[in-house]
């Protein structure tokens, strides 16, 4: 058996997945008939594979699956409990799966699943069954405004919900639970559950009661979008016309926006500047040390080229002082010769 708490919190899963069809916001479908009319579910199957197992469930809102038929591609189906092939037919042709009901009853509203088990992968599709002219589900749900003046971030806002439904239904015993979603960008979101809300009921006639749902609250700036009302009840799920909230963006607001915006472009101006001021520096601190090198290079070429000229010209010299001394030493020889042989 399931708490309460289990109870809420499959509901809330449930409510959230027949909000998602209800908004036609994923690849599951709803198919509707009317009551006591037959009805054919079917599931696409993978191609050549002829070991898929196939398991068809049925779910209401706020209990478990529930295991309708098992089959095989190659076998007879064999059906859960609770389920029999008087009422419906479970079959496969080639790759299409099928579920038969040959004659709808109130209670046959709900989701079914399809899942389609192979060795390393499990593929799961949905169809929600709506039937028309269900009695168990008299209720008329209707949600008011549709569309609020726009307000601003801080304003209070109170959406309605009103709720006509048989005062003493004895086929579907129980409360019904209210849930409010806001839409936005294909994602819902659940803003709210039975606790808080305020609501009022009074009789319209010895057969029907009216009750009006309000849920109120201070918008801020990332409220907008359109909120829903869901009437969860006999296993179904009911749903409100939406109300759309708009925010209006004040001046005050705005100006923020416009000197936020000032201040960043101001913040990249100056970053810019810094950045182009650091690069030009460290350019004119490469180019000095360029030329400095450049300088030194030239000075060094200079000094090692006079180094090289002094070198020749003291070359030169010393050879030119070497002849003079060959010369006198060859004056004085002849001298001492013709003193010699007496030859003054």
């Amino acid at each position: 058996m399931f708490s309460s708490k289990d109870s809420a919190m499959m509901t809330l899963v449930w409510v959230t997945l027949i909000f998602l069809l209800h908004q036609g916001d994923t690849l599951d479908q709803v198919t509707t008939v009317q009551l006591g009319e037959p009805v054919t579910l079917t599931c696409v199957l993978p191609p050549g594979d002829l070991s898929s197992k196939i398991q068809w469930y049925k779910q209401r809102a706020g209990e478990t699956l529930k295991l309708i038929a098992t089959l095989r591609q190659t076998t007879q189906p064999q059906y859960g409990q609770g389920f029999n092939a008087s009422r419906l037919e479970v079959k496969d042709n080639k790759n299409i799966s099928s579920l038969t009901i040959f004659r709808t009853i109130p209670e046959d509203e709900g989701m079914y699943h399809c899942a389609v088990m192979e060795w390393n992968v499990n593929t799961w599709s949905a169809t929600y069954l709506l039937l028309k002219g269900n009695t168990h589900r008299n209720i008329t749900v209707r949600q008011w405004p549709t569309v609020l003046d726009p307000v601003r971030a801080g304003d209070p806002v109170t959406l309605n919900c009103s709720v006509l439904s048989d005062s003493d239904n004895k086929m579907c015993p129980g409360d019904l639970n209210v849930l409010w979603f806001r839409g936005q960008n294909s994602h819902p979101n659940i803003i709210y559950v039975d606790g808080k809300n305020q609501t009022e009921c009074k009789k319209q006639s010895d057969t029907q009661k009216s009750c009006v749902h309000r849920f109120s609250k201070k918008v801020s700036s990332s409220d907008a979008g359109t909120y829903y009302c869901a009437v969860v009840t006999c296993g179904t799920i009911l749903f409100g016309d939406g109300t759309q909230l708009q925010i209006e963006t004040s001046i005050c607001s705005l100006m923020a926006s416009i000197v936020i915006f000032l201040l960043c472009a101001v913040f990249v101006l100056i970053v810019t500047a810094v950045l182009t001021y650091s690069i030009r520096k460290n350019s004119s601190k490469h180019c000095k040390a360029t030329v400095l090198q450049k300088k030194c290079s030239d000075q060094k070429r200079q000094k090692n080229k006079d180094t090289s000229m002094f070198s020749a010209v003291v070359f030169t010299m010393m050879k030119a002082d070497r002849g003079k001394i060959e010369d006198v030493k060859a004056v004085e020889k002849q001298i001492y010769m013709a003193k010699a042989f007496g030859l003054d």
